[in-house]
């Protein structure tokens, strides 16, 4: 039976095949300040399972609709084999059917996908968490007879834990540890094995047990007596040399099985993440960081918008990719908020260009396989690797149109639309500042840019209320002046025209 201890984070999964929604999901809530722990996330019914047998979740957040094994038998599969898992599940508006269906099946509660939101979502999860049963005070017999390897679990996940101490000097008879944290992700056939590294680990007068963090991801605590710190450090550091393809990191020594879970979480992980920016060193210890840590300027968005939306495509990409390169040597940012920042830098170029009117539909299957692949990357050269071929692709897409127009009056005119929609704009008063004559204007525009010169100017404007209309809360009495248009029914009726429905049922629309 799944349960909570009074310390224990409750556990989620999330399961979704887009990755954008997962992400979102993620960054929702701070999830362990109200009591929570994602311990994965899969992208259809059949990893959740595989994953559910690793990390024993208390709840599921699923999808209804995904390829391989969708929501609906996921969720038959959870309660005739984990019934204790709490299942919440994410759904569009016209899959009511299949929601209905999982409710006799046994789900807790479902969130529609376009109403999501962080109180929302962590009012669901709340109800889901009060079904999950509790532990009482009164159980501590449990945490006496617990096993060495659920203590140390307990400790690197960052939980409180009582153990019997005459369990851990037992265990632990020495007076001094070191924490080894061993990837063999480079590992490829049979080069070695996690048993073999862990055999060698071993030395005379020392005890060697080892945890699974995660996949490709060891952990082992080395315990010893004191003074022979540098005799095990120099031991495993001879390891290193003998596997290249294996990383090893390695603490600092300290004296006490209660400080596992602080170095872990202080030194180990810092070490790791080191790794992710310089994967070339295989073996790591604290005094191999620098003395002061690379310092990052933030990303001038402003800088680089301005050159991208005028078209100075040169310009903000080379600022990008030599932002990038600093970037991926500053080892002291997290590597999910590493891995966020390319990921929106890719989701941004992908949105500008769509609003200036390129065709970008082949960018977006290669939008989704780098924001996929920038995901499961192990490192971050990986990372700007997905960036460059991103940027590659959309350069092809640049010539392409530039190759079709490579019409500079034509791209004047359209600049100067677009710094300048907002005012009364007239055929008569664009021709006059470009001294052109009118008749030859109007002919000129519709020739080089497949449409009419109020066609475009409307599109513009429409274009620019859609984003007032979504990402703020201005009357629409008011947006309509702010994008050019002094009389209101003729901005409703412009809009109605482009849009298909009116401001006020976009806006409805739009923020369900």
């Amino acid at each position: 039976m799944i349960a909570l201890t009074t310390k224990e984070l409750c556990r989620i999964l999330i399961v979704d095949d887009e990755i954008l929604i997962r992400q979102g999901i993620k960054y929702y809530l701070d999830w362990e300040e109200e009591g929570f722990q994602i311990v994965g996330e899969a992208s259809n019914g059949k990893e959740a399972l595989e994953l559910i047998e690793k990390s024993n979740p208390h709840i599921v957040i699923t999808d209804i609709v995904m390829p391989i094994m969708d929501g609906e038998e996921l969720t038959k599969e959870i309660k005739a084999n984990y019934p204790d898992i709490e299942v919440i599940i994410l759904s569009s508006f016209g899959e009511y059917d299949y929601v209905r269906s999982t409710f006799q099946s046994g789900v807790v509660d479902y969130i529609l996908k376009p109403k999501l939101d962080a109180h929302g979502l962590l009012t669901v999860l709340k109800r889901a968490q009060d079904k999950i049963p509790l532990h009482k005070g009164t159980e501590k017999k449990t945490d006496l007879t617990i096993s060495i390897s659920h203590s140390i679990e307990k400790v690197i996940k960052g939980y409180e834990v009582d153990v019997d101490t005459a369990l851990i000097l037992s265990a632990f008879p020495y007076n001094s540890f070191y924490l080894v944290a061993i990837d063999i992700n480079g590992v490829t056939g049979d080069v070695t094995s996690i048993e073999k590294i862990f055999a060698d680990l071993k030395m005379d007068s020392t005890v060697t047990y080892h945890y699974h963090l995660e996949q490709n991801l060891e952990l082992a605590i080395l315990h010893f007596n004191e003074g022979h710190e540098q005799e095990v450090s120099n031991w495993v550091s001879q390891i290193a040399k003998t596997i290249p393809q294996v990383a090893f990191v390695i603490s600092n020594s300290f004296s006490s099985f209660k400080e596992v879970g602080i170095v872990f979480k202080e030194e180990i992980r810092t070490l790791l993440q080191y790794r992710f920016y310089f994967p070339e060193k295989t073996f790591v210890q604290k005094s191999d960081l620098p003395m002061e840590p690379p310092y990052c300027d933030g990303f001038n968005l402003d800088r680089f918008t301005e050159d991208f939306t005028h078209e100075r495509f040169d310009s903000a990409l080379t600022y990008v990719r030599e932002y990038a390169n600093t970037y991926s040597t500053c080892y002291t940012i997290d590597v999910a908020e590493f891995k966020s920042f390319f990921g929106n830098i890719i989701f941004n170029i992908s949105i500008l260009l769509g609003n200036m009117e390129y065709d970008a539909k082949e960018l977006e299957g290669v939008k989704y396989e780098s924001l996929q692949l920038i995901e499961e990357a192990k490192t971050a050269t990986e990372v700007v690797e997905q960036l460059n071929k991103f940027i590659e692709e959309f350069n092809k897409i640049i010539a392409l149109k530039r190759n079709q127009s490579g019409n500079t009056n034509m791209k004047m005119l359209l600049e100067y639309i677009q710094n300048h929609y907002t005012e009364p704009l007239t055929l008569t008063g664009v021709a006059n500042h470009f001294h052109f004559n009118p008749s030859y204007l109007s002919n000129y525009f519709s020739v080089h840019n497949n449409e009419g010169f109020i066609e475009y100017l409307n599109k513009i404007r429409i274009e620019e209320a859609t984003k007032l209309l979504v990402q703020s809360e201005i009357p629409i009495s008011e947006i309509g002046p702010m994008v050019g248009y002094s009389d209101h029914s003729y901005f409703s009726k412009m809009f109605k025209k482009i849009k298909g429905m009116s401001p006020s049922q976009y806006r409805r629309n739009t923020m369900r």
